[in-house]
């Protein structure tokens, strides 16, 4: 298992990597483009389709993707529309994660596919346009979910239930602790704090997410980097609660040792159309 994902790891890693460093955004929006239309696959299984429904369910954000390619959408300024998508994700996450496991199989079908299916679109679009701003953003905000994410299970390991009594969501993902929450908290801020660092010394253009904000003042960017963090966790819940009421260890196995292609993205679903919001928001 462990060689599994070492080799799962470093060949996700090339073809990221490779796809990053060309000039062009246009290899990693292609890049971006199968793992969301792989992930829209899984989505449709975890929520009752099989075969040829979970495929035709694919297809059809494959097509949209290439649509709004094809259109230009993502190289087009569109504050309005993240700004909804940024409070549709808090409010939709907070509603589901209020009503757990069992209110999520209560949602009709097509409500619970259409809505995946909008997600997952918007996730594609968001982050394409924000390789269109440039890597530096981008990387930004995908390190910024990793960061999160590994401070958050090794702060846990460390600490937890150490300060508090309760789990953060024992019946969605048992294995999290708000002591976890607040070490990937303390994790991000360091990042933002090293990468804005990194940016004024190097002078790199364009300048990352932490910058953007930075530039508005810490009032500004501190709040902001721990929302971010926040909505991360919330996107991993969100697609545990999910896999929950499937009865679903992994959203699938595509990617072996790995799980699904969901399992690893879950957490930028929000996260980088909210990093879209806030960078238009501060005017950038």
């Amino acid at each position: 298992m462990l060689k599994q994902r070492i080799l799962t790891a470093i060949v996700l890693l090339a073809i990221i990597l490779s796809a990053l460093i060309v000039p062009s955004p246009l290899p990693f929006c292609a890049v971006a483009v199968a793992a969301i239309a792989a992930a829209s696959w899984e989505w449709a299984r975890l929520n009752g389709l099989r075969d040829t429904g979970a495929l035709l369910i694919a297809i059809v954000v494959l097509v949209l993707c290439v649509a709004a390619w094809k259109v230009g959408l993502m190289a087009q300024p569109m504050p309005t529309l993240w700004m909804l998508v940024g409070g549709a994700w808090v409010l939709v996450a907070a509603l589901m994660l209020r009503r757990g496991v069992a209110g999520w199989s209560t949602v009709p079908r097509p409500v619970r596919l259409v809505g995946g299916v909008v997600a997952l679109f918007l996730a594609w679009l968001a982050i394409a346009q924000a390789r269109f701003v440039g890597t530096n953003f981008l990387l930004s905000v995908m390190v910024l979910v990793w960061v999160a994410d590994i401070a958050a299970y090794f702060a846990g390991r460390a600490f937890g239930l150490r300060f508090t009594r309760n789990k953060l969501a024992p019946a969605i993902s048992p294995g999290k602790s708000w002591e976890g929450v607040w070490g990937g908290m303390l994790g991000v801020l360091l990042l933002a704090a090293v990468w804005i660092w990194a940016d004024r010394a190097y002078g790199l253009a364009p300048v990352s997410l932490y910058s953007l904000l930075a530039a508005r003042g810490l009032w500004v960017l501190v709040p902001a980097v721990i929302f971010l963090a926040a909505m991360s966790v919330a996107g991993d819940l969100v697609e545990s609660l999910v896999k929950r009421s499937a009865g679903a260890k992994d959203s699938s196995q595509l990617l072996p040792g790995h799980g699904g292609v969901l399992d690893r993205i879950d957490a930028l679903l929000p996260t980088v159309p909210l990093a879209m919001m806030l960078a238009t928001a501060v005017g950038a």
